[in-house]
């Protein structure tokens, strides 16, 4: 459907089922099915950001992105990166453990 859908408990709920990290992904900003689902979507995760710092979590464990779905290369691309920093970050809670060091 559409990232505007996208509700931060959803987010929530997958750190608290283990995942490292959460890619909300969606139509390029101004190109929405849904004229503003997007905009929705980005303010909401601006604010779950802030929540997860101000919690201790390294903020980039939540990404979001804004691609085309003629985009594919860009999308695996994105996946990759992502894969890439959550494994050089370690899994979810690993920065609240050094916190406490």
């Amino acid at each position: 459907m559409c990232a505007g859908r996208v509700d931060p408990d959803f987010v929530v709920e997958a750190f608290e089922m283990g995942a490292d990290g959460v890619l909300v992904a969606g139509c390029r900003l101004g190109e929405c099915h849904y004229v503003h689902g997007n905009y929705h979507a980005q303010t909401r995760m601006e604010n779950l950001g802030e929540v997860l710092t101000e919690a201790g979590f390294d903020s980039g464990r939540l990404r979001v992105e804004w691609i085309s779905a003629a985009e594919g290369e860009k999308f695996a691309n994105t996946i990759e990166d992502f894969v890439d920093y959550l494994t050089a970050i370690g899994p979810i809670g690993s920065e609240l453990e050094e916190a406490d060091r």
